[in-house]
C-alpha cells in the first residue's frame, strides 16, 4: 500500500470535526514528517496509516477513538513503537499515539508514581532512581512502558520485586466506545485482571500508578564472557549455580558477538561468546559473595560485573537494540535448563551468521512465582526460563536466512516448551496466543473482551477476540 492509497480512506467531514477540538498532531500522508512518523523500532516494518493522532491528553485520545470508531478505520495503538511484530503501526487505518504523553508524578513518601502512557522506560528510571527507588521493568531503555507492563514486564528487578504488572496499584483507561474509566482491585476488580498481561485487548491505558521499590542506586553488575566453544559447559554450571540464587540476584545468559563497546577491549570485538549477565540488587558485600562461583567458573577471559548505577546498566543494552534495523523473534517458555535443552542452545547458538544476533535466556522464579497463578491475567509464573530467540541484521540483505534459523532453532526446542510470554510473539496465530494464557485463563480474557469490547475494535494486538 502507498501514500497516494492512505488518503481515500478518510472521512473528510469526521475529520474536521476531529481537527476542531484535537490538542496535540494529526499528521497525514502529505505531511512533511509523515514518513519519520511512521518509522517504528523493527526496521522490517513499514506501514502506511491513513492518520496518525499524536495525543497531547486523554481527551484527544477519547477523540481519537471515537472517530475511528465512527469511521471504520483499523486502529493501531502506539506507545514506544517496539511491538516485535510491529503491531502499533497499520496499512491504511488510523494510529493512536501516545507519544507525547510524558507525565510522570512521583511520590516519594508513599512510594508510588503515576505514569502517562507515552513515557519511556528509561524516563521513568530518570525519575525515580533520583529518590532510590524503581518500577521493575525491561532492558531496553527506549522500550515504552504501556506495552510492555501490559504483557507482564520482564526485567532486571523481577526475582525481587516481580513484573512490572505486580507494581500497579491501578490504571485509567479508554474503552472502545470512549470512555475513559479507572480499573483497580477495588474498582472493575474484573477489568483491572485482565489487564494485567493482555491489557491491550480492552482499551488504551493512559495513565498508570505503580508502586515503587527501593533499589540502588549502586548495583553490582554486569557481564562475564567465555568463548561460545564453551557454552555448553557454561550452561550446565550456570544451572547449578543458580538453584539457590537469592532474590536479589536476577541473571540471564546471552549468546552473540561481542559488540563494539567503548567498555570492552577492542581485541575481542566480534568474537563469539557466552555471557552470564547479573544483576544483584542487595548489599554489594553479599552480592559479590553470591556471584563468586560463576566468575570463578572456567576462567573468564572478560569480567565486568562490578558495583555500578543501576541506570548505567539497565541501559546497557541500548546499543545492541537500536531502532531501524531488521528483527524476528521466535519465544518459548521452559521449564529449566535441561541437558536435551542446553545441547541445544550451545549448537544452534555457533550457526548464527549475523553478528548483530543476540538471544537472551532471561532466568525467571523469585517473587515473579511467588504471586498466584490465578491473579493475573499473565501466566508462565511457573517457569524457570523464558528465551528470546532474536535473529538481527541491519537491512534486507541476510535476513531471511538468519530468520529461517530462528525458527529452525525454536523447532529444535520445541519438546522443551511450557509456554510463552506474549510480549514476545510474533504474528503466529490465535492458537499460539492461547498457548501464552493456558485454556482456562484464555476464555476468561473472552468474556472479559466480550463485556469491553464486543466488537473487538482493539484487534491490531495479540488479539483476544471475543466470541
Amino acid at each position: 500500500m502507498g501514500a497516494v492509497e492512505t488518503e481515500v480512506k478518510l472521512n473528510q467531514a469526521a475529520l474536521s470535526r476531529l481537527q476542531s477540538s484535537f490538542k496535540g498532531q494529526l499528521i497525514r500522508a502529505s505531511d512533511a514528517t509523515y514518513d519519520e512518523q511512521r518509522k517504528i523500532w523493527n526496521g522490517s516494518i513499514n506501514r502506511y496509516p491513513a492518520l496518525i493522532a499524536r495525543c497531547s491528553d486523554v481527551n484527544d485520545v477519547i477523540a481519537a477513538v471515537r472517530f475511528g470508531h465512527d469511521a471504520d478505520l483499523p486502529v493501531a495503538i502506539r506507545s514506544g513503537g517496539h511491538s516485535f511484530p510491529g503491531l502499533s503501526m497499520c496499512d491504511g487505518g488510523l494510529v493512536i499515539d501516545l507519544s507525547l504523553m510524558k507525565r510522570i508524578e512521583v511520590d516519594v513518601h508513599g512510594r508510588t508514581a503515576k505514569v502517562q502512557a507515552g513515557v519511556l522506560l528509561g524516563e521513568l528510571d530518570q525519575a525515580t532512581q533520583a529518590f532510590g527507588l524503581a518500577v521493575p521493568a525491561g532492558i531496553v531503555t527506549h522500550t515504552g512502558l504501556a506495552g510492555l507492563t501490559l504483557g507482564g514486564g520482564i526485567g532486571w528487578l523481577m526475582r525481587k520485586y516481580g513484573l512490572t504488572i505486580d507494581q500497579l496499584l491501578s490504571v485509567e483507561l479508554v474503552t472502545a466506545n470512549g470512555q475513559l474509566v479507572k480499573a483497580s482491585e477495588t474498582e472493575n476488580p474484573d477489568l483491572f485482571w485482565g489487564i494485567r498481561g493482555a491489557g491491550s485487548n480492552f482499551g488504551i491505558v493512559t495513565e498508570f500508578e505503580f508502586r515503587l521499590n527501593p533499589v540502588g542506586p549502586t548495583v553490582l553488575a554486569g557481564p562475564m564472557f567465555w568463548p561460545m566453544e564453551e557454552s555448553a559447559e557454561v550452561l550446565r554450571f550456570y544451572r547449578d549455580w543458580i538453584t539457590d540464587a537469592p532474590d536479589e540476584l536476577t541473571t540471564m545468559v546471552v549468546h552473540r558477538r561481542v559488540p563494539p563497546l567503548p567498555a570492552i577491549p577492542a581485541e575481542f570485538h566480534g568474537r563469539p561468546v557466552v555471557t552470564v549477565i547479573c544483576c544483584y540488587v542487595g548489599p554489594i558485600e553479599e552480592g559479590q559473595k553470591v556471584i563468586r562461583p560463576m566468575r570463578e567458573f572456567n576462567s573468564p577471559f572478560l569480567d565486568l560485573c562490578a558495583p555500578k548505577p543501576f541506570l548505567a546498566h539497565q541501559s546497557m543494552f541500548d546499543p545492541s537494540f537500536p531502532a531501524g534495523r531488521w528483527y524476528y523473534f521466535r519465544s518459548a517458555d521452559l521449564a529449566e535448563l535441561s541437558n536435551g535443552a542446553i545441547d541445544i542452545i550451545a549448537d544452534r547458538a555457533q550457526q548464527m551468521t549475523s553478528p548483530l544476533t543476540a538471544f537472551p535466556i532471561f532466568h525467571l522464579g523469585g517473587a515473579v512465582r511467588r504471586v498466584g497463578d490465578k491473579d493475573t491475567a499473565f501466566s508462565g509464573r511457573s517457569a524457570g526460563h523464558t528465551i528470546n530467540i532474536n535473529a538481527t541484521t541491519a537491512s534486507e540483505a541476510g535476513f531471511d536466512a538468519e530468520r529461517e534459523w530462528s525458527r529452525n532453532f525454536w523447532t529444535a526446542l520445541k519438546p522443551y516448551h511450557t509456554g510463552v510470554y506474549v510480549n514476545f510473539l510474533m504474528e503466529e496465530g490465535e492458537e499460539r496466543i492461547r498457548q501464552a494464557y493456558g485454556a482456562e485463563r484464555y476464555d476468561r480474557l473472552k468474556a472479559l473482551k466480550r463485556k469491553y469490547d464486543p466488537d473487538n475494535f482493539f484487534r491490531l494486538n495479540q488479539n483476544i477476540p471475543p466470541n
